[in-house]
């Protein structure tokens, strides 16, 4: 596995599938982030928030807020997939979103309270999947490829745990 501050645990590796015992790490994983990333905030300074992860990376700020931005498509995505067929997302410029004054200028804590109702809503919304609605897709036109909710769990499981290894290498 290729480590380094950019992909400190590996980059991602889409599954095929899931197996029911690896959707239930998935969902842990989802609903054990935003107190993870609180945990990790909560020893810190307001200065530390400006600190990076890597030289032209972005700060801890940016990442947090990222996380809420990113993880509100998601949750919407896997919305879109489970009540149409096979619906085509809208991609979004995530270093413009970086970079705009609700990340630049917001307080990190804003993003850890998204996080934490968003990531309780999209635990519930998991856990009421049946087998034939892990399959259901949605068509990422970035990558032009069709994503299973199945593999976009993984995704998600995957960049949360990415992330919090971002914070943690910025923060030490």
């Amino acid at each position: 596995m290729e480590t380094s501050a950019t992909y400190p645990i590996g980059k991602f590796s889409r599954p095929e599938s899931l197996s029911r015992e690896q959707r239930a790490d998935c969902i842990i994983t989802i609903g054990a982030f935003p107190d993870a990333l609180a945990t990790l905030l909560k020893e810190s300074k307001p200065g530390d928030f400006s600190k990076t992860y890597r030289e032209g990376g972005w700060n801890v700020l940016q990442v947090v807020h990222h996380c809420a931005d990113s993880h509100m498509n998601a949750f919407v995505r896997f919305k879109h997939a489970l009540t149409e067929k096979n619906p085509t997302i809208t991609a979004y410029h995530q270093d413009g979103w970086a970079n705009l004054a609700d990340v630049l200028e917001a307080d990190i804590y804003s993003s850890v309270l998204i996080l934490m109702g968003l990531h309780k809503r999209w635990v519930n919304l998991l856990l009421s999947l049946d087998d034939e609605q892990w399959h259901r897709t949605y068509f990422h036109p970035e990558n032009q490829h069709n994503w299973t909710i199945d593999q976009a769990l993984a995704q998600y499981d995957w960049h949360c745990k990415h992330h919090l290894a971002h914070v943690k290498i910025a923060l030490n």
